[in-house]
């Protein structure tokens, strides 16, 4: 951490900008701001640009940026108003009409942080968030209806749209997904339990070019929140790489499908791309960050892969976004990302300003950093306080079997319950959340409809060594070596938990090195092994992890994102993968997980199908059990830590004071960079 050579002024901003934060998240998200004696505000007032859909306020006409009208000019484009069809996405920036041009530079990890390009360049979502993260607006579909006994969910599209190669977006691109690649028992071995109900699975059905409909067996309400969120019908550029998002380019993918396409011509292009059979190279050719050629309905398209230093995307010619006076969005021409080796490096980068717009892997613990280098690096400091209940999370194993003594402590309440207990939170808080973090649970924030009540934020989650030891006691874990550790009770030596991180948007690391050194108060071994995050991940779905270590993402919105940090939930959940596939198959596959995980799984698949009164009931039943069974154990949250700490070029435009920060809304992408702008290109 960068803590030599702070200011007088940094730190007074620090413990104004520590007020006003406790202030903001004990109020529940009421507006507060954080000055300085200079007058500069941290923490602005929420706002962002507004998607217009009155007809009547539509504009009549259409311009285009400099290069696509050289383009309609020589012939290799069509009109700008005949690509963008006749159902344009009209956006109101959040404060002024832009200009067209410039290069926007990011920082990101590698490979696999593709998010560090969906977040911004991938709105392909068929609905949407506004910039307050509270209600849903048409994004790449024009509407929606759900049936008055909820099972029939229809979406209109946008007539003329069409993908960035110019072939047209229609509900058969819809058809192909669900029913060549949904439905593909070596595509999607596991399906998931987003497309279906208590009673079964949900079928997908053409009404004609510009409408599909979703029918399930049950009500199922809830549907449009889940297509908005991060889940496997939330678009291509989020699930393509999966196979997933709920529609994909037909025209394009069929060539790689065994389908359409014989065995031989299909085992050649397998043999000459260097796969080893045609589903990895299926998903390679689905693959919105990693694959130039692929037509894509978001603003931006890969042209650069992210498996290379340099990821670089581009304007689509035939995206559908305007702004109120006709000007086709984006209005920037690129968006290049630069491969930080590490955190260190990004956070470096940044404060040298030589990124145009970052708020991804930004340490809080630098701010008086970044504040003391404003001027220098051109750009202006922003905090931007999240709903994630806690920003680590220890994601305990519940499905883990590969060593019989470990697997019984990790799936025993009340060992995990002294795991928590041993975690000195404060200690945390001061040393990585400079103090204006929450200590607690990994329970949502109290302001959410989905919060149980607030007792649940120090459930099982205040700082008790003595009360730890005496459960890990009578648990039979009193036997400990010279050292003071707890041993295993097979008489194989000490016992060793290992805790597993990765790098990206937090120090993971450091605080789980802290952490040990807790735990070792009441005779705990943890092991602290860091991976590469893809690395990490596989080791999860693999079920080889103790303890997995990540953001508690998608709380903010429970049903508009996976909730594999919470509850098995899927084949990749690191709370208990063969739990999760189990669930996702509907019992066809994994392993069947004990009542009181099934007891949750029962509630979040009923939530689905009632009204918004018995829904919030059972959102909080899921949450009620989970921090009492302590699957997850928090540390601290509801801070700018995670996505929060955003950093902005002072002569880029249209750049929210705050934005609402969360995962559910793949932040930033409800603040539209598609209005973001230079006001002196680059």
């Amino acid at each position: 951490m960068l803590w030599i050579g702070h200011t007088r002024k940094a730190f007074a901003v620090l413990s104004v900008l520590a007020v006003a934060l406790l202030a903001l998240l004990a109020g529940g998200g009421r507006e507060f701001g954080a000055r300085a004696e200079t007058g500069k505000t941290l923490i602005g007032k929420l706002e962002g640009p507004e998607v217009i859909t009155e007809p009547t306020q539509f504009p009549k006409t259409f311009q285009e940026a400099p290069q696509l009208a050289a383009l309609v000019k020589t012939g290799q484009l069509p009109t700008v108003a005949e690509r963008i069809g006749q159902d344009p996405l009209v956006i109101k920036p959040v404060h002024e009409i832009g200009q067209y041009g410039g290069t926007w530079r990011r920082g990101f990890t590698g490979p696999a942080d593709w998010s560090a390009g969906v977040r911004v360049a991938g709105t392909d979502r068929l609905v949407g968030w506004d910039y307050t993260g509270s209600t849903l607006v048409p994004n790449i579909a024009k509407g929606w209806d759900v049936s008055a006994d909820g099972r029939r969910i229809t979406f209109h599209l946008r007539r003329g749209m069409r993908w960035s190669d110019g072939h047209p977006f229609t509900a058969d691109d819809f058809l192909f997904w669900f029913e060549d690649m949904y439905q593909n028992k070596e595509l999607t071995p596991t399906p998931t339990p987003y497309m279906a109900t208590s009673s079964g699975a949900g079928e997908v059905e053409k009404v004609d070019s510009s409408t599909v409909r979703f029918t399930f067996p049950d009500p199922y309400y809830a549907f449009p929140l889940v297509v908005a969120g991060v889940s496997p019908i939330g678009g291509q550029a989020h699930e393509g790489l999966n196979a997933r998002g709920g529609y994909a380019p037909a025209h394009y993918l069929k060539q790689f499908h065994p389908r359409y396409v014989s065995k031989d011509a299909l085992d050649r292009k397998v043999k000459e791309a260097k796969f080893d059979n045609w589903v990895n190279l299926f998903k390679s050719k689905s693959a919105w960050a990693v694959n130039p050629e692929l037509p894509v309905v978001s603003a931006w398209k890969t042209t650069v892969p992210n498996n290379t230093p340099t990821w670089v995307l581009e304007r689509n010619p035939y995206s559908i976004w305007v702004d109120t006076a006709g000007n086709q969005l984006p209005y920037i021409d690129k968006i290049v990302l630069m491969l930080g080796e590490n955190l260190e490096v990004i956070n470096l980068r940044a404060i040298a300003g030589e990124y145009d717009l970052q708020e991804r892997h930004l340490d809080l613990a630098k701010v008086p950093v970044f504040l003391e280098n404003e001027q220098r690096g051109g750009y202006k400091l922003y905090l931007d306080p999240g709903g994630i209940g806690t920003d680590v999370a220890l994601i305990v194993n519940q499905s883990y079997e590969a060593d019989p003594e470990i697997a019984q402590w990790l799936t025993n309440t009340d060992f995990r319950r002294a795991l928590s207990l041993g975690i000195d939170r404060d200690q945390l808080n001061e040393t990585f959340w400079l103090g204006i973090g929450v200590p607690g649970s990994a329970v949502v924030s109290d302001v959410s409809r989905y919060n149980p009540g607030p007792e649940h934020r120090q459930r099982w989650s205040t700082y008790d060594p003595q009360q730890a030891k005496a459960l890990l006691d009578r648990l039979g874990l009193e036997k400990q070596d010279a050292e003071g550790y707890r041993l295993r009770t097979d008489g194989k030596g000490r016992l060793r938990i290992e805790v597993q991180t990765f790098v990206g948007f937090f120090p993971f690391t450091p605080v789980c090195e802290m952490l040990r050194e807790q735990w070792k108060k009441i005779g705990i071994q943890a092991d602290v092994k860091e991976h590469e995050r893809s690395l990490a991940y596989q080791r999860t779905a693999a079920n080889e992890h103790h303890i997995h270590v990540d953001v508690h993402w998608g709380t903010e919105n429970m049903f508009s994102h996976s909730m594999g940090t919470l509850f098995p939930f899927d084949g990749g959940s690191a709370v208990g993968p063969l739990y999760g596939r189990w669930y996702a198959s509907r019992g066809a596959a994994g392993k069947e997980p004990p009542p009181r995980i099934r007891e949750v799984m029962a509630a979040y698949t009923k939530a689905f199908s009632v009204p918004a009164a018995e829904h919030i009931a059972f959102g909080q039943q899921v949450w009620r059990i989970a921090i009492d069974e302590q699957w997850t154990i928090g540390t601290v949250g509801l801070s700018p830590a995670v996505m929060g700490v955003r950093v902005a070029k002072v002569n880029m435009g249209n750049i929210p004071a705050r934005q609402f920060n969360g995962s559910t809304t793949l932040s930033p992408a409800q603040s539209r960079p598609e209005t973001f702008f230079f006001k002196t290109s680059r």
